[in-house]
């Protein structure tokens, strides 16, 4: 029997993709091979079949953390491969449509007034102009429960500030790096950068307590990954740059958070939140939109054109029997969810309307590639989001089908919003 308080926060893997007539006697042993067991919660429906996934919580965290190590993609029957990853109680609210002219401690005020728990509002300034916010924020409580009841409280209609409706769901939790894994990294995410301030000019500025440190700078938008060459080098670097000014816009630095590439697939159930693969620089984003996460949208691998290429939420592609009598109803597609499309193309489409933008408009060119085919590529244009020079966007990609063109060009511009 286990004595004393449950264990600490990271204890709890999640276990996706059971096969759905397994039960307790079966996972348990497998899961005892990584160690102690404190509690295995099998999710089961009306039918008596499980769900289709667990929540093992072991006893400590290295016990957990050597669950994923072994026991992700196990062949636990012939052919059935499970997923563990790590498994938080998810304490943060996404809250969109917020004024833009508001300021984080207005924001906190009105969730101190209608909801428990808050303890803190993470708001991020635009892109474009540092003195508005980018129309949403995230809102953190101090436990899963007080999330929970913040976010029956907040749903459209009980709620408006401002006189403003607000878009609420769970924001997807920041990606946990193991502490071996981040020991390695030497590569600093800069964010809140001016549009206008160019890589050289980071370089230099990052350069200056160590001539020679950096090795090189990839920049989007306001934000930028800074490569040194040693890992020494990049801890002394942030401690001194995190808050320093660069052409008058105020930086936060931190470690960039490697992506794990043995962790493909994701699963949203009750506001928990499994692996995720992540995006082409496999580090972490914070951009304009609803997007729902402190992080990059999360995404999967997809090859277009032999390119390996930003995607989607990877989504169940599967199909069931339509028996007679099943009641369909109308639906719009933009009361779905993102991880209901499988596609860039639509995904911007959805992006877009949420955002009161206008659709995409795709235009097409081509090239005659060396061996005398004909080659295409996209050019997306949504009107709406900035000037001209900030609503055109193109990747440096030809394709040999319209169908792929228009599905990179798609990613592209998701990658770049």
């Amino acid at each position: 029997g286990w004595e004393g308080p449950p264990p600490p926060r990271g204890c709890e893997v999640f276990v996706g993709k059971i096969p759905r007539d397994m039960y307790e006697d079966e996972l348990v042993p497998v899961f005892e091979r990584a160690g102690k067991i404190y509690e295995l919660r099998l999710m089961m429906d009306f039918s008596g079949e499980n769900r289709g996934y667990a929540f093992v919580m072991y006893t400590t965290k290295e016990e957990a953390q050597l669950a994923i190590k072994v026991l992700n993609n196990y062949e636990i029957r012939p052919g059935k491969f499970i997923g563990v990853c790590v498994s938080l109680d998810n304490c943060r609210l996404f809250i969109g449509a917020i004024p833009k002219d508001k300021k984080k401690e207005e924001i906190l005020n009105e969730m101190k007034k209608v909801t428990e728990g808050v303890v803190d509002v993470i708001v991020y300034p635009n892109a474009t102009d540092k003195t508005k916010n980018r129309g949403f924020a995230f809102v953190e409580y101090e436990s899963h429960r007080a999330a929970a009841m913040a976010r029956r409280r907040l749903l459209p209609g009980t709620f408006q500030p401002w006189g403003h409706t607000l878009q609420v769901d769970w924001a997807d939790p920041e990606k946990v790096v193991d502490e071996e894994t981040m020991q390695r990294v030497k590569v600093l995410y800069v964010r809140n950068l001016m549009i206008s301030t160019t890589e050289d000019k980071i370089k230099a500025e990052f350069n200056k307590f160590k001539p020679g440190a950096v090795e090189r700078v990839k920049k989007l938008r306001d934000y930028a990954f800074v490569h040194f060459f040693h890992r020494e080098d990049a801890i002394a670097a942030m401690s001194v740059m995190n808050g320093k000014c660069i052409d008058g816009a105020s930086i936060e630095v931190t470690l960039a958070k490697p992506v794990n590439k043995e962790s493909t697939w994701k699963q949203h159930f009750n506001g928990q939140i499994s692996a995720n693969s992540e995006n082409l620089l496999g580090f972490p984003n914070k951009e304009d939109g609803t997007q729902k996460s402190l992080g990059k949208p999360a995404s999967l691998s997809g090859c277009l054109n032999g390119q390996h290429s930003p995607g989607l939420p990877e989504v169940e592609r599967c199909t069931y029997p339509l028996f007679p009598g099943i009641k369909l109803t109308p639906i719009s597609m933009y009361s779905l969810k993102m991880n209901h499309f499988s596609s860039a193309v639509m995904h911007l489409d959805y992006f877009c309307y949420k955002n009161s933008w206008a659709p995409p408009e795709y235009c097409l060119y081509s090239a005659t590639g060396q061996d005398g085919k004909i080659l295409l590529v996209c050019k997306v244009f949504i009107s709406g989001i900035g000037d001209d020079s900030q609503s055109y966007f193109m990747p440096e990609k030809l394709c040999t089908t319209v169908e792929d063109a228009k599905e990179l060009a798609a990613q592209f511009t998701l990658l770049h919003l």
